[in-house]
């Protein structure tokens, strides 16, 4: 076998290994962010029907630790969707997102940058508009009372939005600046 033909073949083994790696990551904070929601459905359940006995119940019949239970909830609330994660791993979404983590060991401890404010404020509006829509669905009355407390928000964004595509950015090209 020639080298090149070597090379070519490893090189597609490493691109469908990366594939694979990148499908195994998401396909794990997926699963993470799933049993966060149960959790947190399931933690509703149990503190109506048995009181504060949620520590309880997670000790019994939640196979990982109570840190781990914490942690996927916590991934549940703050993201309505994980898959603007996609790529990442679980730890490296934690620390985005502002979850704590013990790191496996300190020479370990990953050095991913947070999510600038932001981005991380857009993401809580967009988890408390979902529980909005439930909200609106089961009583329509309170459509009108979310509409009015998010005009003002609504309109300062627009405002700051439109403003934003007034100022061109030096290199940027007559079609960037057209852009919405």
């Amino acid at each position: 076998m020639k080298a090149e033909e070597k090379i070519n073949r490893l090189h597609a083994e490493v691109v469908r290994q990366t594939s694979d790696s990148k499908k195994c990551l998401h396909a794990a904070l997926f699963a993470a962010w799933q049993a966060g929601r149960l959790l947190i459905a399931e933690k509703e359940r149990v503190r109506k029907t048995m009181g504060a006995a949620w520590g309880q119940w997670l000790k019994e019949k939640f196979e990982g630790s109570n840190s781990t239970a914490q942690n996927y909830m916590r991934l549940a609330e703050s993201t309505p969707d994980v898959s603007t994660f996609a790529g990442l791993s679980l730890r490296q979404v934690y620390l985005r997102l502002g979850i704590a983590t013990e790191p496996k060991c300190r020479t370990d401890a990953p050095r991913v940058r947070p999510l600038p404010d932001h981005i991380r404020l857009a993401n809580r509006l967009l988890v408390a508009l979902n529980r909005c829509e439930i909200k609106v669905k089961a009583k329509p009355e309170q459509g009108a009372l979310f509409k009015q407390d998010l005009e003002a928000l609504y309109e300062r964004l627009r405002r700051f939005l439109e403003s934003c595509a007034a100022v061109s950015l030096p290199g940027a090209s007559q079609s960037d600046n057209n852009r919405p």
